[in-house]
C-alpha cells in the first residue's frame, strides 16, 4: 500500500498540469475570443456591412454602409451608402450616426462636431466610459465578451437604454438597440452581411435639418416658412432633400405647395379622399432665403408629416 502513493501523487500532478496549461480564453468564459478580436480593426477602402434599420416613425429600410475613403492626414474613414436614394433617405430622417467622418484611432463618431467613443479598444470586461450619441449623454459599461463579440450597455441621465454588440471579426457592430425612458425602441440596426472589396458607387450626403412638422386637417389654408441659411460653416447646400408622410381622410383631400424666394414651385403634391403617400422622398434645388409652404387638409383625421433638410453631396467610385 505504501509504495502505491508516489504513483497516485504523480497521476494527479500530471491532470492538474492539463488543467493549469489549459487555454485561458475558455477559462473566462470568452470562448474562442483571441486578442485580435480585441483591439482596434482596421479598415480597408471597400470594406462594407449592409444593415437593416428600424425606427417607430419611418420603419423599417436597408442601407450598404461603405468605406469610401481613408483620409491619413487626417486620421479619418469616410463612410458611405451604395444606393444614393437611401443616402438621401438617411439625410433627412437623420437616424443613422455611423455615416460620414469615422476616427481611425478609435472609430470614434461624430456628434455636434465632436468626436465620440462609442467603442472603447483594447475590449475588456468591466470597463466604463462616457460618451454622447442621439442628443443623449451616455455612461457604457462592457459587460461581456464571448466567441469574438463583445456585449456594450449603456443608460442616460433621461433614462434612455442602448445596448450593442461590437463583432471584431467583421470590424463592426453586430447589433444596436437604442430605446427611450418609456422603453420604446427609436432605432434598431441589425447585421445581414459583412464583405469587402465593394465596387460601385458611393454617396453621402452631410445633411442639417430645416424643417420637420407635421400639419393636420384645418378648414383653411395652412401656412409656413422656413430659412434655407446653409452649412453652419458657411458652405452653401447643393440640394435640399424632402421627406413625406400623408394620410387623407375617406371624403377629405390635400394639396402642398413649396416655393422659393424667387417665387418658384419644384415640389407641388395633390391627394383625393383616402389617399395615402409614405416615406416619400426627393430632393429640390437649394436657395439662400425663405421658402414657403401652402397646405390644405380637408377631413377631420387628414394629416401631413414634412420633413426638410439642406445637403451637401459627395459621391465616390471604387
Amino acid at each position: 500500500m505504501r509504495s502505491a502513493w508516489p504513483l497516485v501523487v504523480l497521476m494527479l500532478s500530471l491532470s492538474l498540469a492539463g488543467c493549469l496549461d489549459g487555454p485561458t480564453v475558455n477559462s473566462t468564459g470568452r470562448g474562442d475570443t483571441t486578442e485580435a478580436d480585441l483591439v482596434l480593426p482596421v479598415w480597408e477602402v471597400g470594406d462594407q456591412w449592409l444593415y437593416t434599420f428600424s425606427t417607430p416613425q419611418f420603419g423599417e429600410d436597408s442601407a450598404r454602409l461603405v468605406v469610401a475613403e481613408i483620409d491619413d492626414e487626417n486620421g479619418l474613414y469616410r463612410l458611405g451608402i451604395s444606393s444614393e436614394r437611401e443616402a438621401q433617405r438617411h439625410a433627412v430622417i437623420n437616424h443613422n450616426p455611423f455615416l460620414g467622418r469615422i476616427t481611425m484611432d478609435g472609430l470614434s463618431v461624430y456628434e455636434q462636431g465632436e468626436a465620440q467613443p462609442v467603442f472603447n479598444f483594447p475590449w475588456d470586461e468591466g470597463q466604463t466610459w462616457s460618451f454622447t450619441l442621439f442628443g443623449q449623454s451616455w455612461d457604457a459599461e462592457t459587460l461581456s465578451i464571448s466567441n469574438g463579440v463583445v456585449s456594450v450597455e449603456a443608460t442616460s441621465s433621461e433614462g434612455h437604454s442602448l445596448t450593442y454588440r461590437f463583432n471584431g471579426r467583421t470590424g463592426f457592430l453586430d447589433t444596436l438597440v437604442w430605446s427611450d425612458a418609456e422603453s420604446v425602441n427609436q432605432l434598431q440596426m441589425t447585421l445581414n452581411e459583412a464583405k469587402s472589396g465593394y465596387e460601385g458607387d458611393v454617396h453621402f450626403y452631410q445633411a442639417r435639418d430645416l424643417l420637420d412638422s407635421t400639419y393636420e386637417q384645418n378648414d383653411n389654408d395652412i401656412y409656413d416658412s422656413f430659412l434655407d441659411s446653409g452649412h453652419p460653416d458657411g458652405e452653401d447646400w447643393d440640394v435640399l432633400v424632402w421627406y413625406l408622410d400623408v394620410e387623407i381622410a375617406g371624403g377629405g383631400s390635400g394639396t402642398l405647395a413649396l416655393k422659393d424666394h424667387a417665387g418658384a414651385s419644384p415640389l407641388t403634391r395633390a391627394w383625393g379622399s383616402g389617399a395615402t403617400e409614405k416615406g416619400a422622398i426627393g430632393t429640390v434645388p437649394s436657395l439662400s432665403g425663405d421658402y414657403g409652404l401652402t397646405i390644405t387638409l380637408r377631413g377631420s383625421t387628414s394629416l401631413l408629416h414634412l420633413k426638410v433638410a439642406g445637403a451637401i453631396t459627395t459621391q465616390w467610385t471604387l
